[in-house]
């Protein structure tokens, strides 16, 4: 079994931890703390101390997977096992440091044995206390260093409770809502998934989502309540708010507690059923007064204008022809009608690429869907939004609730030559090919420094469009443009013709290495070779004479 490294070892660590309701760091400690041990068929890697009892056998603590799954289990077990027997808050958790306390520690260094009742559990060898502490709090820093902790985590309870107390007020069903009660009554009550905690709740899995609802916010109410500062309940209260705030971390959660304790989901939660809304305007935009004058307000707004005559002159559109008394024919009305439609319209089909979700574009679209659907109030269309994307979560594909698949943004005219201040990612580097720009430059991280490269790179598309179209399959670009610092550290050649950028590395599905040589060999001008350590993998270079070399 190959031995684990740090961060996969920390990636288990954080989904038991997760699953539990214990604080991560103390795995991590176990695991510093038990690894002299070599009872594993010299397998360092597979300890944290767990040993066999009742039912657990040897065989199912030969894994390191199993070994943290096992400690998890055994730290929430004991950690109740020491509530029931009387030990406070304070004697388990320093509120202050933000983590388990020094008489907590004392007592995991002495071993864990269960008890006969709880058959399926294993046994923890004692340890040395002094490195279980030296490895737990080193673990804490590694995750939360230096000023990035705030100093004194005492706040913490106060502003998970002061959170929830405030919770039904922004409760509105969204997905992301409803999972972090959920995953707040699992972590609380030590259950194993969100059905048994909707069970515990007195109800099914048919229960209407709006019972539910009301549910879990009456239990979210009770768990203030019932609130007393055990570890095990910190951890149902963090996970809760990191799932709120859709955070990455919870570590993140509390950096984020420190500087705002309301439960106001920010308002980028509708930003799906926004862009769903967007997408769908060009299919139903029929030029009618009021959709016309929906989406001209969204325009000024979102370009920041002073007024709808300010907006419609940036449209294009000669405010002059609506001046009073002005005689006009109607070809002259329908004429600036139209084009003011159409660059609406283009206005619209640009918004999903460029919106950046920053405040003034967020209500400029906002206001668009009010006048859009002529709701009353700025709320009603939030509300609504919100009600939109609850939908989305269900819907199956191509049903109306269902988000319409994004559509590339339209391109601007192709110069007559590529430079570097020209380039666009989506644009074929080759009109006509199926090569483009984000392919060269890895997804525009890798932009030519100069013009030589961006030639180069247009060599080479040239030759391998035409290399494609032979094999009569897409060629599946691995690596393209390579600056001097990358080619270094993905170990290429010191003067790779990737550097130049009329190089790639290639492979076709279906057809090896070989396959692709052999059927390239006869005409390509170029370098052409083969791995043998990755059999499925070509090269191509336009370097002026054939090349031909297997590595």
């Amino acid at each position: 079994m190959a031995i684990l490294n740090a961060d996969q070892r920390n990636y288990i660590y954080i989904l038991e931890s997760a699953r539990v309701g214990i604080h991560k760091p103390l795995l991590a400690a176990l695991y510093v703390a038990h690894s002299g041990n070599r009872d594993f068929q010299g397998r360092a890697n597979a300890t944290l101390g767990m040993i066999p009892a009742g039912q657990v056998t040897q065989t199912k603590l030969d894994s390191f997977e199993e070994q943290v799954q096992y400690a998890a289990n055994a730290m929430r077990s004991f950690t109740d096992r020491l509530i029931s027997q009387g030990f406070s808050p304070l004697a388990l958790w320093d509120g202050d440091r933000g983590g388990y306390g020094d008489k907590f520690l004392q007592e995991i260094a002495r071993g864990h044995k269960p008890p006969a009742s709880d058959s399926g559990a294993a046994r923890l060898k004692s340890c040395d206390f002094q490195t279980l502490q030296q490895a737990y709090w080193e673990d804490v820093l590694i995750d939360f260093p230096g000023d990035e902790l705030p100093q004194n985590l005492a706040f913490l309870d106060q502003a998970l409770l002061s959170l929830i107390e405030r919770l039904p007020g922004y409760y509105r069903g969204l997905p992301n809502q409803r999972d972090a009660i959920l995953e707040a009554g699992r972590i609380w009550r030590a259950l194993s998934d969100h059905a048994e905690v909707i069970q515990s709740l007195g109800l099914s899995a048919t229960t209407p989502a709006a019972s539910l609802d009301r549910e879990l916010v009456s239990f979210i109410q009770r768990i203030a309540v019932n609130y007393s500062g055990y570890p095990h309940q910190r951890e149902a209260l963090l996970r809760m708010a990191q799932l709120w705030r859709q955070l990455n971390s919870r570590d993140d959660i509390i950096a984020s507690l420190s500087q705002d304790i309301s439960p106001r989901p920010e308002l980028n939660a509708i930003d799906p059923a926004l862009i769903a809304f967007i997408q769908r305007v060009p299919q139903y935009y029929q030029g009618s007064g009021s959709q016309r004058h929906s989406v001209t307000e969204g325009f000024r707004l979102w370009n920041q204008l002073d007024s709808r005559t300010t907006a419609l002159e940036e449209l294009g559109v000669k405010t002059d022809i609506f001046a009073p008394n002005q005689q006009l024919d109607s070809a002259t009305v329908q004429q600036a009608g139209d084009q003011l439609d159409r660059e609406l319209v283009n206005f619209v089909r640009s918004i999903p690429s460029t919106y950046q979700e920053s405040d003034h574009q967020r209500q400029a679209l906002v206001r668009l869907i009010q006048l859009w659907r002529k709701t009353p109030t700025q709320s009603q269309v939030i509300n609504a939004l919100v009600e939109d994307v609850k939908a989305m979560e269900e819907a199956l594909p191509d049903t109306p609730a269902a988000p319409p698949p994004p559509e590339p943004p339209p391109l601007p005219p192709r110069p007559a030559r590529w430079t570097i201040s020209n380039l666009q990612m989506p644009a074929a580097v080759v009109a006509g090919g199926s090569l483009t720009w984000a392919t060269a430059t890895r997804g525009g991280t890798r932009i030519p420094p100069d013009q030589a490269t961006v030639d180069a790179i247009v060599r080479i598309a040239q030759q391998v469009e035409k290399a494609s179209d032979r094999i009569g399959q897409p060629f599946i670009i691995t690596s393209w443009f390579r600056p001097p610092d990358v080619n270094r550290a993905v170990g290429g050649a010191p003067f790779s013709r990737h550097i130049v950028g009329d190089a790639i590395d290639f492979y076709v599905e279906g057809l090896t290495g070989n396959q692709l040589y052999w059927a390239l060999d006869p005409w390509w001008p170029g370098g052409l070779g083969r791995y043998s350590q990755f059999p499925y993998l070509c090269h191509l270079d336009a370097r002026g004479y054939r090349a031909r070399w297997t590595h």
